[in-house]
């Protein structure tokens, strides 16, 4: 049995990107590495709202706390604000890596604004070849948030700056 509250270093970010279009980087610390999805919509705490999250590359864990400017030419050229960050803990009896490779992670996070249970799920249709299409799930708990408006969280947890007070400086 999971214990109540992970282990300190089983970090998880979300970085909201305005790159060559804007998304959600959503990444969870595994072993050494940040584990990376891409959310074109974001994550969501409404049960009913499922999200599509593409698998990226795993990224350094350092990266977890990057917010700025990437230079134009660079890979990612953009802003990049950190929208949530905190602690996650995988649920049920398996590690989070096996859950990873076998399809499906079950979690609770701990953040500013994400918290509870959720699922990442890889998905049978679009990249099946490659395994990169997942889907984001929150569970129903008692942190659902059925009324759950991204729009409204749109400041950083880390300087409470918005995106374009970020690209200005």
């Amino acid at each position: 049995m999971p214990n109540e509250m992970p282990a300190a270093d089983a970090r998880f970010v979300v970085q909201m990107h305005d790159a060559s279009h804007l998304h959600y980087d959503f990444r969870l610390q595994v072993g050494d590495v940040m584990v990376s999805w891409a959310i074109p919509k974001g994550p969501s705490m409404n049960p009913a709202e499922k999200r599509l999250a593409m698998m990226t590359e795993d990224h350094p864990l350092d990266y977890a706390g990057f917010e700025g400017v990437i230079p134009e030419g660079s890979y990612g050229a953009g802003t990049v604000m950190v929208w949530d960050t905190g602690t996650w803990e995988p649920e049920g009896s398996k590690p989070g890596r096996q859950q990873l490779d076998e399809g499906e992670l079950k979690f609770k996070l701990y953040g500013s604004k994400l918290r509870g249970s959720f699922a990442l799920v890889r998905t049978r249709f679009g990249s099946k070849k490659d395994g990169r299409s997942w889907l984001l799930i929150k569970h129903r708990d008692g942190d659902a948030d059925p009324a759950f408006k991204i729009g409204s969280l749109a400041w950083s947890v880390l300087s409470r700056r918005t995106m374009r007070e970020i690209a200005e400086g």
